[in-house]
């Protein structure tokens, strides 16, 4: 069945509007499951950040989606862990 652009744009936004649910959602679950870590990790003793690791979090974030990646990375580290 033809369809019109606007059908187009307003079927193709519904969809961005579900995905960026998913994305919220999964933000959410991220930013607990890092509490559990930091708070596991400070409970014996270590660092509330582990900089290894956040610089191999940035760089698949990098080779995954280029250096944009790395800007989302480090947004989704400041949500997880605060600022540094």
């Amino acid at each position: 069945m033809p369809t019109t652009p606007e059908a187009t744009i307003a079927d193709a936004r519904e969809r961005i509007d579900a995905l960026d649910d998913r994305i919220i959602g999964l933000i959410q679950e991220r930013m607990a499951v890092s509490s559990v870590v930091q708070q596991t990790r400070i409970a014996s003793g270590g660092r509330r950040v582990h900089l290894a690791r956040e610089m191999e979090i940035l760089g698949r974030y990098r080779e995954a989606l280029g250096r944009p990646g790395t800007s989302l990375a480090m947004t989704l580290l400041e949500l997880c862990r605060g600022r540094i």
